[in-house]
C-alpha cells in the first residue's frame, strides 16, 4: 500500500515521548502518521492537510482541547473527523463535555499504546460502516477528481490520465499549495523512489503540465519548487 493509500491521523500532544510513542505503534498498524506538539500547529495542519482521525491531547500548553473540537465541529470541511480525546483529567463531568463537544472517543492517561491502536482501528471502522455510499470528489479551482472512477476533469472537459498521473494528482489535490520533494512524489505515485528516478518524475509533470496548464512553459497549476519539488497551487471547492 502506496503512503497516498494509507489512512491518515493527526496526533497532538504536547508530551513528545508520548506522542513518538503513539505515532510509533499507530505506523506498525499500517496508518500514516503526522504529529503536532500544540495547539496552533494542529489546527494550521488540520486546515492544510486531509485525515481520517484525529487523536487530541486535551490539556495543551496553548489551546484547550476542548476549543480545538469546537473549532473542528464548526468547520463544514472538519465537522466529520472523527476524534479520540487523551487526557490526564479523570473526572467524568470533564469526560461528559468532551464527549458533548463531539469527541467521538475518550482514552484516559496513562493508556497502553496498543488500545489507543485499537480505538483506532475500531472507530475507523465505525465511520466507514456509517460512511454514504457516494462518490468522493477532490476539487482544486477548475480541476475535479472523481477518486471512485479515477477520472479527471478540468472546467469540466474529460482528461486521460495514465496510473502514474492519476496518483500525483491524487497527491497534489488532497494537499494544495503543499510542497512535495521529488522523493515523497515518487513513493505516494510508485510506491518506491531510489537514486536516480528524479527525472522519471520530472517527465511525469511535464505531461501533466502539457495536460491541464493553458501555457506548459508557463505553468501556473502545478509550480516547480526550485532545489526542492513540486507543488499545485490552488482553492479547494
Amino acid at each position: 500500500m502506496t503512503t497516498s493509500q494509507k489512512q491518515r491521523i493527526l496526533v497532538v500532544d504536547d508530551d513528545k515521548q508520548i506522542a513518538r510513542l503513539v505515532r510509533e505503534y499507530l505506523e506498525k498498524a499500517g496508518y500514516f502518521v503526522l504529529v503536532a506538539y500544540d495547539g496552533e500547529t494542529a489546527v494550521s495542519t488540520l486546515r492544510r492537510e486531509d485525515f481520517d482521525l484525529l487523536v487530541l491531547d486535551l490539556g495543551l500548553p496553548d489551546m484547550d482541547g476542548w476549543d480545538i473540537t469546537r473549532m473542528i465541529r464548526a468547520d463544514h470541511r472538519l465537522s466529520t473527523l472523527p476524534i479520540i480525546m487523551l487526557t490526564a483529567r479523570i473526572d467524568d463531568s470533564e469526560k461528559i463535555i468532551g464527549l458533548e463537544l463531539g469527541a467521538d472517543d475518550y482514552i484516559p492517561k496513562p493508556f497502553n499504546a496498543r488500545e489507543v491502536v485499537a480505538r483506532v482501528r475500531a472507530l475507523l471502522r465505525r465511520v466507514n460502516m456509517d460512511a454514504p455510499t457516494r462518490s468522493k470528489i477532490l476539487r482544486v479551482d477548475e480541476l475535479a477528481l472523481d477518486i471512485d472512477r479515477r477520472e479527471l476533469t478540468a472546467s469540466g472537459q474529460a482528461i486521460e490520465l495514465t496510473p502514474t498521473e492519476y496518483e500525483l494528482m491524487h497527491t497534489f489535490m488532497s494537499h494544495p499549495n503543499t510542497t512535495f520533494d521529488r522523493e515523497e512524489l515518487l513513493e505516494r505515485a510508485l510506491g518506491y523512489a531510489y537514486e536516480g528516478m528524479s527525472r522519471t518524475l520530472d517527465t511525469h509533470i511535464k505531461n501533466l503540465r502539457q495536460k491541464i496548464e493553458i501555457d506548459p512553459k508557463r505553468p501556473l497549476i502545478i509550480q516547480t519548487v526550485h532545489r526542492v519539488g513540486y507543488r499545485m497551487v490552488g482553492e479547494r471547492r
